[in-house]
């Protein structure tokens, strides 16, 4: 199972770093804070390892996420990478990321999902296409955390996720609904909640 799962991630990243239908090496901007493109080999805890915030009126949420691969971190000007862990009944909120696709892969455990039209319970080593502007929600519905990876095909999304979340070992103050609004407004060109 654990050599078949480093086969589909390793496919996964291959798909994303040559899938950009619309970009070339001439048209894509730098992100600010984009490091020089640096190779890396990173253990699965490391890695720019961050909390997020909780949200005033919001049920259970994903709790911590690891940023390996963006333009900080590796200084990628095509994809994002990281890993998150989605605790018993925590939910990813229905969204969509108008500028990238996204591929989600569960390593373990047993979530509902919801991508587009369709709907289905997922088990662990499945993986979900989201492409471009497509819908797309996940609870976890068993008695694990599940363990995810999730890559997108254009950076973006990742700053969304910094301004929602504390360095872990930083204290972490929730976000008012307000806060929250304004970080949603600020960021519409990587992610649009329902």
């Amino acid at each position: 199972m654990r050599s078949a799962s480093v086969t589909i991630l390793f496919c996964l990243i291959l798909f994303c770093s040559n899938h950009h239908p619309t970009a070339s090496a001439d048209t894509v901007n730098e992100p600010t804070g984009a490091a020089k493109p640096t190779p890396l080999i990173l253990e699965k805890n490391e890695g720019e390892r961050r909390i997020w915030r909780p949200v005033e009126g919001l049920g259970p949420q994903p709790e911590n996420f690891i940023l390996k691969i963006d333009p900080q971190n590796g200084g990628s000007k095509h994809l994002v990478l990281g890993t998150e862990d989605l605790m018993p009944g925590g939910k990813i909120e229905m969204h969509k990321h108008p500028g990238s696709d996204e591929i989600l892969f569960f390593q373990n455990g047993t979530a509902k999902v919801t991508v587009g039209s369709l709907s289905r319970e997922v088990h662990g080593g499945a993986c979900v296409f989201v492409p471009a502007n497509t819908w797309i929600s996940a609870t976890n519905i068993g008695s694990e955390p599940i363990h995810l990876v999730f890559i997108f095909s254009a950076p973006g999304f990742e700053e969304f996720m910094r301004a929602e979340s504390v360095p872990e070992g930083e204290r972490n103050i929730p976000l008012s609904k307000v806060e929250d609004e304004e970080i949603m407004k600020k960021h519409t060109q990587a992610v649009i909640y329902k």
